[in-house]
């Protein structure tokens, strides 16, 4: 657990979250099989599916480029809000209000954060800047999964993360989100995968909150 928890305090190296800097494959999220491309979704497609989610609730695996892997609940309401609450044995929370992401560690009682902008979760949270702008499609040889590879190359240390679509027509867009695999700044690669999405579902904004442990540690004067 010791290790674990050292890759999850990375400043959201866990969050593909949201990854991959430089030549890092996708092939850790799916399998790209084919050289010729294959007529498939654009970025358009990409940006739709992104911009037609109002609200979402999944389940995620999050797995370290070590093959470690922690599991837990997402939520997402738009614009900018996230919350990753893990299981049980895992003392984390990451949080986007909306305008910053906040990890807190209730083991050692401390919270970091940073703008969303800083993160390559800005490419899941801000699809009309990040997607569009910054977002290029690479080959997956299906023309049912759609994959878009976002970065800004004016800034590195933001990160890279590549977003793994799949074709339903039942979902926002007409294509579903996935999984992601993303990269940090120091070539921390994480994937993480989605599972039993809900879309439309109500969301409470106090969801995007948290207890903040630094009060709670605080002794009386």
């Amino acid at each position: 657990m010791t290790t674990m928890k050292s890759m999850l305090r990375r400043p959201f190296a866990g969050l593909a979250s949201l990854a991959l800097i430089g030549a890092v494959p996708v092939a850790g999220a799916i399998a790209l099989p084919a050289p010729a491309f294959a007529a498939s979704g654009t970025l358009d497609n990409a940006v739709a599916a992104l911009r037609g989610i109002e609200t979402m609730r999944a389940d995620f695996t999050q797995t370290d480029r070590s093959g470690q892997t922690v599991r837990g609940k997402m939520t997402l309401k738009r614009p900018g809000k996230i919350r990753f609450e893990y299981a049980d044995d895992v003392p984390l929370l990451i949080v986007s209000n909306g305008k910053s992401l906040t990890m807190i560690d209730y083991e050692v009682n401390q919270v970091q954060r940073w703008p969303i902008s800083n993160s390559p979760l800005g490419a899941l949270l801000d699809p009309n800047r990040d997607v569009k702008k910054y977002g290029k499609l690479r080959n997956t040889g299906n023309p049912d999964v759609l994959s878009v590879e976002v970065r800004d190359p004016n800034k590195p240390e933001y990160g890279m993360i590549t977003l793994i679509f799949v074709r339903n027509g039942k979902a926002p867009g007409g294509w579903e989100l996935t999984n992601w695999v993303a990269l940090d700044a120091q070539n921390n690669r994480t994937t993480v995968r989605l599972a039993n999405q809900r879309y439309g579902v109500s969301v409470s904004n106090s969801t995007f909150t948290y207890k903040d442990p630094r009060r709670a540690s605080r002794r009386p004067r």
